[in-house]
This record gives structure tokens, C-alpha cells and sequence, in this order.
């Protein structure tokens, strides 16, 4: 976890403590993330951003076309994946998960990154299911699959 990420994190559990029993918090992984954080819609998701044209313009060309030496290869959209270590990764997942919210009132969701957590307080304990049930359909809408060996446990 990122160390901003980590204040933030540590700041809402240390807060909900204060008026809550308990928390629960579910550590969300998903298969693959960084090499399948789907193009289309996050790249449809830097339109709204505030950024240069110039900036967008270059995101955009980056996921429609190649280039070699002196030779370009022709327009055409990529939609499966991002090329491992292109570090535009990161940023496509960010840009995407800044549309990831809970559902449930009083439940925070925290992310950077890859890393992304579901923080929900003793009072609202019934609704991890919903939050679970949330974080699947956002996943699948963003090309994403939620790795359940990993996130959820007994």
C-alpha cells in the first residue's frame, strides 16, 4: 500500500473505531489487473478529466495505433488489454476506479493503484454481500474480474 494511501486508509479505520465495535474490511484483488484494465471505457473516462488536448490526444493515439522506426501502423482500437509495462496501467485503473463507490451509506471504499479496500463499520456488517455483489458488476463493466481467492475468505 502506498504510504499516502496507507494514512488514509489507517485515518478512516482509526475514525470509524471511535463510534463502531469493530470494522470489517474486505481487501479486493483482481486477476490480472494491470494487464487487462479495459481501453475503451477508461479511455472514454479521460475525456471528462481536465486535461491538456495535447495530453488526451497522446492517451488516445497510445491505445490506436503502434509505431515503429519510421513506420506507423494504421488506427485501430485496442479493447483487451494494456501492455504490460507500459506503466499506463496504473493511471487507466486510477482513472477507472475513481468511478468505484459503495453502495451502502457510511461504508467507504479506499484505492491506489491496484490496491483497493472496502472499509465497512459494525452497523452496516449486513451489506458486505451488496458491496461484494457492487465491486463484481463494476469489475465486469470494466473488463475486470474480481480474483475471490484472494479477496473474500471464510
Amino acid at each position: 500500500m502506498h504510504c499516502s494511501t496507507c494514512a488514509t486508509f489507517l485515518h478512516t479505520v482509526i475514525t470509524l473505531l471511535e463510534n463502531n465495535p469493530f470494522l470489517t474490511v474486505l481487501a479486493i484483488d483482481f486477476s490480472k489487473l494491470l494487464t487487462v484494465c479495459s481501453t475503451v471505457p477508461s479511455l472514454s473516462k479521460f475525456s471528462y478529466l481536465d486535461l491538456p488536448d495535447h495530453i488526451y490526444n497522446w492517451i488516445e493515439s497510445f491505445f490506436h495505433c503502434t509505431r515503429h522506426v519510421s513506420q506507423k501502423s494504421e488506427l485501430r482500437t485496442i479493447i483487451a488489454s494494456v501492455i504490460q509495462g507500459s506503466a499506463i496501467g496504473p493511471a487507466l485503473y486510477v482513472v477507472a476506479a475513481s468511478y468505484l463507490y459503495s453502495i451502502t451509506p457510511g461504508n467507504f471504499i479506499s484505492k491506489y493503484a491496484d490496491d483497493t479496500y472496502v472499509i465497512i463499520p459494525a452497523t452496516n456488517v449486513k451489506s458486505c454481500s451488496a458491496e461484494i455483489s457492487n465491486i463484481e458488476t463494476w469489475a465486469g463493466n470494466n473488463n475486470l474480474r474480481l480474483n475471490t481467492s484472494k479477496s473474500l475468505s471464510e
